[in-house]
């Protein structure tokens, strides 16, 4: 029923809504809409996508078991996957910040392909939300199901790719850089030398060791409350139904995904995202610490370190001809902190488990397929617009470890500690290397140490792999 204004009637149990004549949902779409008006953000896509793949699995599964015809069942199977491929994502409206269940967006699913669905069907026949589309289910096994789903896909599709080729980018840049000495430095502070290589080997290690961070929690991630209906026991669930759905989805996503160990487990917590969004959080401190670490070496060109040159791709300053700034590397702590203050808001909703049901599992979805997706697009970004073309000053580099007081750690051994403690604070106070203040000391005269053990002892290089007698790779 339309009314003069471009709306139509809509009815639910409560009684009748108001409904855009254009929309493709109907009446608790429209009281959500109303009820939430809250940030404007709505589902991801993904998470669409995989409320969209669920209705289509059930629908199919539950003609095969009797639950509903076979025509409306290929017709929700028809509606749901053009809802999948995104077709129709401006018919879901509802904010973010709603019902904790998320019983109102999986209504919109339901809503929008029940009307979908009619459409394919001959006049007089009608495709229900409830009765049909979401037969077999509730909203308390499919939305959280639906986080999984799209979160495993995501992790596994988008960001551990992602992931492996920053990894592969530091590589490259590790064996370029093998042979470039530079000074160490712990706490910030100068320290024996090491090779840039070594650096970049670090950071690559960091990023494959969050990968395989990802890789453990996959399976718990992996796991559905699919068929636990309202509290877990599988009211109104036909034999067979949760086991088929999970199958007919992991066929069509082509996902790792399992039915849950223990329904109660998996209805009445979120410890599977929880680990998840935790290892996030890990990438997101690594991907900190190597930003960091470019942004310093890259500083400069005259008052900082100099040691490396990244990319120029945009003036830095509206002010100041010629500065050009990190900006890759900026937007990449921009994003770490991002994930990380995603992850606090995952671990206090992931707390609001009250025995059957996690009450906050919306904004779980949002913060844990936000992260997932900045990172993946932050770690490209980081590779192809910054690491790929770092170039090495390695002269300066060389430069900042041969005049290193730390480089007297090696006489140690034949002076010892005290008096190569002596060498080095002469040498920083009277700005002078360390072989020339070792050479006036009378070390070499004494019969400490020879000549030849002098040069071997403070080969910068050779300094960098003293387990291999300093030899190259």
């Amino acid at each position: 029923m339309n009314d003069r204004e471009g709306y139509r009637i809509e009815h639910d149990s409560m009684g009748e809504v108001r409904v855009p004549a254009h929309a493709k949902w109907r009446a608790q779409t429209q009281r959500a809409v109303e009820n939430f008006p809250v940030s404007g953000q709505r589902l991801e896509r993904a998470h669409i996508e995989a409320l969209a793949r669920i209705k289509a699995a059930a629908a199919k599964v539950n003609a095969g078991l009797g639950v509903i015809d076979g025509d409306r069942a290929g017709a929700i199977v028809s509606a749901a996957g053009e809802v999948a491929e995104g077709r129709w994502d401006e018919h879901f409206p509802v904010d973010v910040f709603q019902t904790g269940s998320g019983t109102s967006s999986n209504m919109n699913a339901n809503e929008v392909i029940a009307t979908l669905a009619t459409e394919r069907l001959p006049e007089g026949r009608e495709v229900h939300p409830n009765d049909h589309v979401n037969a077999s289910q509730s909203s308390n096994d499919v939305f959280p199901s639906s986080i999984h789903i799209a979160a495993t896909g995501a992790v596994t599709r988008d960001l551990i790719p992602a992931l492996e080729h920053l990894a592969a980018a530091l590589e490259r840049k590790s064996a370029e850089f093998a042979e470039v000495v530079k000074s160490g430095r712990t706490h910030l502070m100068d320290a024996t030398p090491v090779t840039l290589g070594q650096e970049f080997g670090g950071y690559a290690a960091q990023i494959r060791y969050g990968v395989e961070r990802l890789r453990s929690a996959l399976p718990r991630l992996a796991e559905l409350p699919l068929g636990g209906t309202a509290v877990g026991t599988g009211i109104n669930t036909p034999p067979g139904f949760s086991a088929a759905v999970i199958e007919e989805v992991a066929r069509t996503t082509g996902l790792p995904l399992t039915e849950a160990r223990d329904h109660f487990e998996a209805q009445g917590a979120r410890d599977g995202l929880v680990e998840t969004s935790g290892q996030l959080r890990t990438l997101a401190v690594s991907l900190t610490k190597i930003a960091n670490d470019l942004r310093w070496m890259a500083s400069g060109p005259r008052t900082g370190l100099a040691e490396i040159n990244l990319p120029d791709l945009q003036p830095g300053s509206s002010i100041m001809p010629g500065k050009v700034n990190p900006v890759i590397p900026e937007a990449v702590l921009m994003v770490a902190a991002q994930v990380t203050g995603n992850d606090t808001t995952v671990a206090v909703a992931g707390a609001a488990g009250n025995f059957e049901l996690n009450v906050m599992l919306p904004v779980m979805a949002k913060n844990l397929l936000e992260s997932v997706r900045l990172l993946a697009n932050a770690s490209r970004l980081l590779a192809d617009r910054t690491v790929d073309g770092i170039t090495a000053n390695a002269g300066r580099a060389r430069e900042y470890a041969e005049s290193s007081p730390s480089v007297v750690t090696p006489l140690n051994k034949y002076i010892g500690y005290e008096e190569a403690a002596k060498v080095a604070k002469k040498s920083l106070a009277e700005r002078r290397t360390i072989r020339e203040v070792v050479l006036e000391s009378g070390y070499v005269e004494r019969g400490d140490l020879t000549l030849e053990q002098l040069d071997e002892a403070l080969d910068v290089l050779r300094m960098t792999r003293p387990q291999d007698g300093g030899g190259r790779p």
